[in-house]
């Protein structure tokens, strides 16, 4: 995660991206038995487990203080140099960061090296069809993340021989509780706040403004409806998030 987008996007964060509880539920359910997790890319600490002993590796010192007062220990590191033994926890987690990582490929052998049991990631799937913030407002995202997210069949080789992956579809919820940026998708004039956006790493990107711009013009003509409005009659919508769920081969 690059240190200085973070240090000066990130200073709102914790108030915008909070824990869904249906994703967080997936997730301990994807940890499984693991009693000792690290955190990758911890952030300000959403979805980190209260009952497991839990250890966040960030490198942004204005997201680490952030951090709640009780919240697990945050050691300031990068996915790919983890400062710690090989096999040192039960279980790595990582949560929509490896599009941040500046060498997903190393991040992800780390992860591995310091796991016991297995690696449990909440990412997007470059191969997803965007939804339609992305496909009618700001195309430039789309073409950014499937650049950075790494390809669902990537993972079995990133994680070596003998390893079991299994990728899981995680359906947004109409009422996210967390602020990334699929969590909006039946409340589209959320996206014209800035205090939303300024939890969306996405809208660090220049050139967003004529995409908003239109998003307010068809909120307000009703064209957005006329395309979009039986997205409503859904509670979630499949937009791509996915649960990678590994299992290491470990001696």
């Amino acid at each position: 995660m690059p240190d200085a987008l973070y240090d000066t996007i990130g200073r709102g964060y914790a108030r915008q991206r909070r824990p869904d509880p249906r994703i967080a539920s997936r997730l301990m359910a994807a940890l499984g038995g693991a009693r000792s997790v690290l955190n990758v890319g911890a952030g300000a600490g959403a979805y980190e487990p209260t009952d497991r002993s839990v250890v966040a590796v960030e490198p942004s010192a204005v997201m680490i203080a952030q951090r709640a007062s009780g919240a697990a220990p945050a050691v300031q590191a990068r996915a790919e140099a983890l400062p710690f033994r090989d096999q040192a926890f039960d279980a790595v987690m990582a949560v929509l960061t490896l599009h941040h990582w500046t060498d997903r490929a190393r991040g992800l052998a780390e992860c591995a090296r310091v796991a016991r049991q297995g690696v449990v990631l909440l990412t997007w799937d470059p191969g997803a069809d965007a939804f339609w913030l992305v496909q009618d407002y700001l195309p430039a995202f789309a073409e950014i993340d499937r650049r950075q997210f790494p390809p669902m069949s990537g993972y079995g080789e990133a994680f070596g021989d003998g390893a079991r992956v299994e990728v899981e579809a995680v359906p947004v919820p109409r009422d996210c509780a967390d602020g990334f940026l699929g969590a909006y998708w039946a409340r589209p004039a959320a996206y014209l706040d800035p205090a939303v956006r300024a939890g969306i790493s996405s809208f660090a990107h220049p050139g967003t403004e004529a995409g908003l711009e239109r998003l307010a013009a068809d909120l307000a003509s009703g064209a957005w409806n006329a395309r979009h409005g039986h997205l409503l009659e859904a509670n979630a919508l499949d937009l791509g998030y996915r649960l990678v769920v590994a299992q290491l081969a470990k001696a």
